[in-house]
C-alpha cells in the first residue's frame, strides 16, 4: 500500500538461521542467477488486505494490480505465485521477509527511505499520491478544512504521517486497514479519510455517496521489496516489469484496474 509507513526492523540471529532453508530455482527454470525460493515452485508474496485495485479478496481468489504483475515474474521463473496476508507492520519493516515468510512483499507500498533500511525495492512500477475521501457533499476540501474534525488515517501508512504533519487541529482516528477506513468515512464515523488516490478512487467507483475532494502532490512511487541484499531476485523482477513496459503487457494490467493508460 502505498502509502504504508516504517519502523525499523527488529534483526535476529534466529531470523536470520531461517533463511538457509530456503529452495532455489536453477538458471534452466529461472532465466538467471540461482534465486532463493522459501517454498519450491512457489513465488510466495506477502501483502496486505484489502487494498483493491491492488489485491483484493473475488470470491476464494486474491486478484489485483500487483497480483498480476508479480504473476508474471512467477511465470518468467516457472513457478505459481502464492500469496500470503499479512499485518503491513510485518511487511514494511522486513520481517516478513527475512523470516522467510515470503520472497517478495507488493502491497502497493510507497518507496522512502525509512523502509529502505530495511527492505531493497524494485524499481518503482507505479505513481501514487495521497488523496482525501468524504462522504458525497461535503464542505471538506482540504486538510485545513478538517479543524475540529476526526480523520481517519490507516496505521503505518505515510498518509498517516502526511496528516500528522499537515492537518493541524484535526483529530487523527487511526485504522488498521483500508476497509476500516473507508467504511468510517461512509457511515459518517469520521468526516474524512486520507490514503493513496488509486485505491480512494476504486472505492468511490462503486460508493457513489462518497467523493475524492482533494488530491496532495507527494511525489510518490510504489515498488516490490524483496529481502536486504537478495540482488538475484530483485533485478529480475526490474527485467520482467521493464520487458512488460515495453512490450504492451503492463499497460494492459493497467487499463484492466484503472480503465485508463498509465501516466507517461
Amino acid at each position: 500500500m502505498s502509502a504504508r509507513s516504517a519502523l525499523p526492523v527488529i534483526a535476529t540471529a534466529a531470523a536470520a538461521a531461517l533463511l538457509i532453508g530456503c529452495t532455489s530455482t536453477k538458471p534452466s527454470d529461472s532465466g538467471g542467477p540461482d534465486i532463493n525460493l522459501v517454498k519450491s515452485g512457489k513465488l510466495t508474496t506477502c501483502t496486505h488486505l484489502p487494498y483493491p485495485p491492488f489485491q483484493s479478496r473475488q470470491g476464494k481468489k486474491i486478484v489485483g494490480f500487483d497480483v498480476d504483475l508479480v504473476d508474471l515474474v512467477a511465470s518468467e521463473l516457472k513457478v505459481k505465485q502464492e500469496i500470503v496476508d499479512t499485518p503491513f507492520e510485518g511487511i514494511q519493516s522486513g520481517e516478513d521477509l527475512n523470516t522467510s515468510t515470503c520472497d517478495v512483499a507488493a502491497a502497493g507500498m510507497t518507496i522512502n527511505a525509512v523502509r529502505e533500511k530495511n527492505l531493497d525495492f524494485s524499481r518503482p512500477y507505479f505513481d501514487a499520491t495521497q488523496a482525501l475521501l468524504t462522504r458525497k457533499g461535503k464542505p471538506y476540501r482540504s486538510l485545513a478544512d478538517l479543524k475540529g474534525k476526526r480523520l481517519a488515517v490507516q496505521q503505518g501508512t505515510t498518509g498517516e504521517t502526511y496528516a500528522q504533519k499537515r492537518a493541524v487541529g484535526a483529530t487523527l482516528v487511526q485504522f488498521e486497514d483500508l476497509g476500516l477506513l473507508v467504511s468510517a468515512v461512509k457511515t459518517g464515523q469520521v468526516a474524512a479519510g486520507i490514503n493513496d488516490n488509486g485505491v480512494l478512487y476504486d472505492y468511490v467507483k462503486d460508493n457513489p455517496d462518497t467523493e475524492v475532494t482533494a488530491e496532495f502532490s507527494t511525489g510518490e512511487t510504489y515498488g516490490i521489496a524483496v529481502r536486504t541484499g537478495n540482488d538475484a531476485l530483485r533485478k529480475k523482477i526490474n527485467q520482467v516489469v521493464g520487458d512488460a513496459k515495453k512490450d504492451g503487457r503492463y499497460e494492459k494490467i493497467y487499463r484492466k484496474w484503472f480503465g485508463t493508460a498509465p501516466r507517461s
